[in-house]
């Protein structure tokens, strides 16, 4: 769940892992998300920092307050963190990835040949 080593600060772990929970359909548009004190006794945190995790997503406007009855998940909150990530998450690594070929000397074919590999690897299908 949270990695203690890591140098990325408890909140944004909380805040990835409630994301993850939308991206893996866990959590769906309009479901309650756990509370801060309910995170807070999960990741063995104070509500405080369980608290600034959930407030990421609010600010993204994944997810909504609703006075008296919680925080729920948005009717957009999937697809706004699937075009976050890929943007910002998935865009980067593929421009690391390309300079790490380059470096190797690796073309573009023989690139896209071990993708390809690794996908099959990994139960993907060919289009």
């Amino acid at each position: 769940m949270l990695e203690a080593s890591s140098s990325k600060p408890i909140y944004l772990q909380i805040a990835d892992w409630l994301e993850n929970e939308i991206l893996e359909g866990t959590l769906s548009a309009n479901d309650k998300v756990h509370s801060q004190y309910q995170l807070a006794e999960i990741f063995n945190v104070n509500p405080a920092t369980a608290g600034k995790g959930i407030g990421l997503l609010l600010e993204k406007e994944i997810v909504y307050k609703r006075r008296g009855l919680g925080t729920f998940v948005s009717e957009e909150g999937h697809e706004k963190l699937l075009a976050e990530r890929t943007e910002e998450r998935l865009q980067k690594k593929i421009n690391a990835l390309l300079e790490e070929a380059k470096r190797l000397q690796i073309d573009y074919e023989e690139l896209l040949q071990l993708i390809e590999k690794s996908h099959r690897q990994q139960g993907g299908e060919e289009n």
